[in-house]
């Protein structure tokens, strides 16, 4: 066994050690096939108001520019999936997406990946590296693809043949020489359920979404006022969404989580349809303490909930 693979295997450990539900490995190099395709979508204007989708164009596609030195992209995948779904509990009840009931991943993510990564300069040397999650501009559905943890769905989210697609995707781009391994198949086939079931047709086709489209931007990264046009599709969704998600046939595969960090409060739990429509700042402040939420602010949110009563 090579050192490279030596090195490979006990990361590997570590991270599951840590809580990670799955780890992988690609070669850190230019992602030559995703320019056209990052290109393109940009050129359609699908990143709506996300204007800081356009930049850092070159950065997106080499992780070199991140990391000197770069030579391995090392992705992890945390599960979400809730032990109790809380928008099939009242049918009318507005809804938030799962990845958004207990604390902000970005936290909890960043957290453990800095434990691995102290780990790796302890037990194996001196490596520069750096962590990422959702922080900057990192392609990280092509690194995990990449990392054989999965294939990227015609809704464009990472899918796990053994977990669904339920699960947050972290970094660390490292100048240390690793093991890589192989990508993994496509295996949707001829499946359209997700493209089918989008209330607001953001799926524009096979593993294209619109993201000006998307009820997850409309509700969290929208900043002005919802268009009209999209009134009665928001299916009383109020932060994010997970139609496509839900009607996968993968995630019959999706297992509770164990992050008790993930888990929701009680007063997330027994939030009915008054109380979202009378929220408070002092309850906002109360119920989303460090929650992802806090992303759409008070204002952001009473707008999604104005906009989604309408229906």
């Amino acid at each position: 066994m090579s050192l490279a693979e030596k090195h490979s295997q006990l990361i590997k450990q570590k991270a599951r050690e840590i809580g990670f539900d799955f780890c992988g490995i690609a070669k850190a190099e230019f992602l030559e096939a995703e320019a056209p395709r990052l290109e393109m979508w940009l050129k359609n204007n699908m990143q709506g108001e996300m204007s800081y989708m356009a930049n850092h164009f070159d950065k997106r596609l080499n992780p070199k520019l991140l990391v000197e030195g770069a030579k391995s992209v090392i992705s992890v995948l945390l599960n979400y999936f809730p032990k109790q779904d809380l928008s099939k509990q009242n049918g009318d009840n507005f809804k938030i997406a799962k990845y958004a009931y207990g604390e902000d991943y970005h936290f909890v993510i960043k957290r453990k990946l800095h434990e691995l990564l102290n780990f790796i300069r302890e037990n194996i040397g001196d490596v520069h590296g750096r962590a990422f999650v959702d922080s900057a501009p990192v392609m990280d559905k092509v690194w995990a693809e990449r990392s054989g943890l999965g294939w990227r769905g015609k809704n464009s989210n990472l899918i796990n043949k053994k977990l669904g697609s339920f699960f947050f995707i972290g970094e660390l781009i490292v100048d240390l020489e690793l093991a890589p391994d192989a990508p993994t198949g496509d295996y949707c086939g001829s499946c359209r359920r997700c493209m089918e079931a989008c209330p607001t047709e953001a799926i524009v086709s096979p593993y294209v979404v619109d993201g000006s489209k998307c009820i997850s931007y409309l509700t969290i990264e929208l900043k002005n006022e919802i268009p009209q046009e999209f009134q009665g599709k928001m299916n009383n969704w109020i932060f994010g969404c997970d139609i496509c998600q839900d009607v996968c046939p993968w995630n019959r595969f999706a297992k509770p989580h164990q992050t008790p960090e993930f888990e929701p409060n009680e007063a997330l739990k027994n939030m009915q349809k008054k109380d979202w429509l009378e929220i408070t700042e002092e309850v906002f402040a109360k119920v989303f303490t460090k929650s992802a939420l806090k992303r759409a602010k008070i204002k952001g949110l009473q707008r999604n909930i104005r906009f989604a009563s309408l229906e």
